[in-house]
């Protein structure tokens, strides 16, 4: 990016989720978007609604072609590895959305390569960016709950991916653990500085059976124990299509020697939260909705990128979630 100039981004995969980070992206004013790329003309279409001068090409070659700084990818699970690594060779960083590969080696493969290309590479892991999960973290982080021995996270979804290939092994890696379960794994790991997890366990159910090792299907509930190298435990579950009485049940606690916290969705929301902090049988307020964070992992690493940010080692940390996942699996 030459001083003076706006970061220029191309955008691939421009589905519902795809066009919201894009519009979060050119809110915030850190970049403009110089192309736009989706198999779909429909969706191309909508995006280019929201940026009427970037170009509308075929696919990652051509959108390449045009020399972004930066690429963000909204595509299926399975091309995230391949086209982040393309991109991250040909120069662009990368905002991705999760997961980033379907293994822990697919992972590393792309972090590998952003540290070679010296590029700056970020996932939307977005409820990191919730205001009720950053009061949590700087409650936990000073010590003010003392020491945290237990954390325990939910995240229940009354529906189920709508695509095909979300039911596939082979093209998404896995079921409510790889779409759901990557948030908890991360945000517990997060709050808690990224502790050595020393072992992981998981049971994962497809309608309601064990999946007992079958790898012709993806897991729709998942429970899993994490242990750490601080002798704290983490228990997460999650699932699709849960009967759970409301649209989703979303819910992160962290249990310590001396008080607690806990972020909770509001009504069966999927974006409404809010954070308590815990004092014995005494509650108090840290976050409540209203709160706009849906875009705020992508504007972010678009302000960073025009800040002339490059390789983060913090994207290492996108790795050891990912190996994390493995473990809970049995890979």
């Amino acid at each position: 990016m030459l001083s003076g100039t706006r970061t220029r981004l191309g955008f691939l995969g421009t589905g519902w989720i795809g066009r919201h980070r894009m519009a979060a992206i050119l809110a915030s004013g850190a970049a403009e978007a110089v192309g736009i790329a989706d198999p779909s003309p429909e969706m191309a279409a909508e995006a280019a609604k929201l940026a009427p001068e970037a170009r509308v090409v075929v696919g990652i070659d051509d959108l390449l072609a045009l020399r972004p700084d930066g690429i963000v990818i909204a595509t299926p699970s399975a091309l995230h590895a391949a086209q982040s690594i393309q991109a991250l060779e040909a120069g662009a960083a990368v905002f991705c959305q999760k997961p980033l590969g379907r293994s822990a080696e697919e992972t590393r493969a792309v972090v590998d390569a952003a540290r070679r290309a010296d590029r700056l590479l970020s996932v939307d892991l977005s409820y990191r960016h919730t205001e009720a999960m950053r009061r949590i973290r700087e409650l936990v982080r000073s010590g003010e709950i003392g020491r945290p021995y237990a954390v325990d996270l939910v995240f229940h979804n009354a529906y189920g991916p709508d695509k095909p290939w979300f039911r596939d092994p082979a093209l998404s890696g896995g079921g409510c653990v790889m779409d759901l379960g990557v948030h908890l794994v991360d945000l517990a790991l997060w709050v808690l500085d990224f502790p050595e997890v020393t072992g992981a366990t998981g049971a994962l159910f497809a309608g309601g059976e064990p999946l007992a090792g079958r790898t012709d299907r993806v897991e729709d509930f998942a429970v899993a124990t994490l242990t750490l190298g601080s002798g704290a435990v983490v228990r997460l579950a999650c699932s699709w299509n849960l009967h759970a009485g409301q649209d989703a049940v979303i819910e992160a606690a962290f249990h310590g020697t001396t008080g607690g916290a806990a972020m909770r969705n509001q009504g069966g929301s999927f974006f409404d939260f809010t954070a308590e902090r815990f004092r014995g049988t005494a509650r108090e307020t840290l976050a409540t909705p209203p709160d706009d964070w849906g875009g705020r992992a992508a504007a972010d690493w678009a302000a960073r990128l025009a800040a002339g940010v490059r390789f983060d080692p913090a994207a290492g940390e996108l790795a050891t979630v990912a190996a994390v996942l493995d473990r809970i699996y049995g890979r």
